[in-house]
């Protein structure tokens, strides 16, 4: 894990000058410079995708010791200069070019959704370790696929749910797997809401952007002034399914790191949601997802603020990024014994990344954990639009005895692009 010597210093304050947005989980000591590890022992990082969440991943890669970030890549001319030229790296149009590079150890993928898997799975084919940006697949097929591939290939996959990096929201977690609120029953999870809007008016790609390329696998259409920026990346179905999956995730992923239930057996999904009939976002809003699992336990999935609260017998425990509540509150107060279940400690998700690859161990946020939550908004996505219940083994990882439903869990991929396996 060889690399040129970087004062990581100015290469900081570089990236403060351009004006990077930082995201939650780096800390104020985070970006205090700690001291580096020598060269060889850092692990080399190539950057795909350099936008808000990416350029501030970029950032916080920069101030992790056991990092070296050396190279960027991304469909905007002006991001990926200016991201290359404040770490002192190299700047690629092609992403492909990037993962070429013998040296990179690992990429960090912040793209938007529709590129997470595809340039996973690429990566995965060059031997990269990858840390992917949440959600994961834009289907369920891709989200079995890119699980399937990093284990075969025995590759550290880290999910961008970096509230597993929080002491709070592992101890809630550890509360309920200890059996802390008795047996559990219901599961809460709230999510932010989608939108609609968006312009539809064609216009010309800005001259800056790669417009071949931004689209990638979706189908081609033409470029209107909402399409390639926030809040569209996330909310055209082309590339997205809304924040069922791309907020989501946070909630869902807590839900699997404090439960089993979703593994049990068929889990029976229904809901209503609305999609869009004007402007260019077209994915659900205004959810109301109810779902059946076969030990019994219940869960409700709908708009509001961010949250995951655990119902069982003899208490609850609400987890959320701000914190955490319970009652009765002497939960809260619990000290977890030896023979309690003790969940993966993290300093900070990216460190606990390239601390995974140097060791060789699985990451905090695994990718059969990204595919379990990610195969829960996708399977709510689906029977809203179907409009009607549908069932999902996840013993046989496949939709019972619904043709139209499972049809919906895959989708074909724009020439050439397709799912490296």
């Amino acid at each position: 894990m060889n690399s040129p010597h970087m004062n990581r210093r100015s290469l900081l304050q570089g990236l403060a000058a351009s004006t990077v947005v930082l995201p939650y989980w780096v800390s104020g000591r985070a970006l205090g410079l700690e001291e580096a590890a020598p060269a060889s022992e850092r692990v080399v990082t190539g950057h795909i995708g350099v936008g808000g969440q990416g350029s501030g991943l970029l950032r916080g890669f920069l101030s992790n010791p056991g990092a070296q970030p050396v190279a960027v890549a991304d469909a905007y001319r002006d991001r990926r200069e200016a991201m290359a030229a404040a770490i002192q790296g190299k700047a690629y149009a092609d992403f492909r070019e990037l993962l070429a590079r013998d040296d990179i150890d690992a990429v960090v993928i912040a793209t938007p959704d529709h590129w997470h898997v595809p340039i996973a799975l690429m990566a995965a084919k060059a031997g990269k370790h990858a840390y992917v940006e949440k959600p994961l697949g834009l289907t369920i097929e891709q989200d079995l696929v890119c699980r399937n591939v990093f284990q075969q290939k025995k590759l550290v996959f880290q999910y961008g749910t970096q509230q597993r990096s929080s002491a709070h929201c592992r101890f809630g977690c550890e509360l309920v797997r200890s059996g802390k609120i008795g047996e559990l029953k219901r599961i809460e999870v709230i999510a932010p809401d989608g939108g609609a809007g968006g312009v539809t008016e064609p216009a010309d790609p800005p001259p800056n952007l790669d417009y071949e390329m931004w689209i990638g696998p979706a189908p081609m259409k033409p470029y209107t002034p909402s399409r390639c920026v926030t809040p569209g990346t996330y909310w055209i179905y082309d590339y997205a399914i809304g924040f069922l999956a791309g907020w989501g995730a946070h909630p869902l992923d807590i839900m699997v790191w404090g439960c089993d239930a979703d593994l049990a057996g068929p889990m029976t999904f229904q809901g209503t949601g609305e999609i869009p009939k004007e402007g260019l976002y077209d994915t659900v809003i205004h959810w109301d997802v109810n779902v059946r699992m076969a030990n019994g336990v219940e869960m409700t999935f709908k708009p509001g603020s961010d949250s995951t609260k655990f119902i069982g017998t003899e208490g609850w425990i609400d987890v959320r990024r701000s914190g955490i509540s319970a009652e009765p509150k002497s939960l809260l107060d619990v000290k977890l014994g030896p023979d309690d279940v003790h969940l993966t400690v993290s300093p900070r998700h990216d460190i606990n990344f390239t601390d995974s690859i140097k060791a060789g161990k699985e990451a905090i946020a695994p990718v059969a954990e990204a595919a379990r939550s990610d195969i829960i908004s996708q399977m709510c996505d689906i029977a809203i639009r179907l409009g009607r219940e549908v069932t999902w083994d996840p013993k046989k990882e496949e939709i019972v005895n619904d043709a139209e439903a499972s049809a919906m869990t895959r989708r074909p991929m724009r020439e050439p692009w397709r799912l490296e396996v």
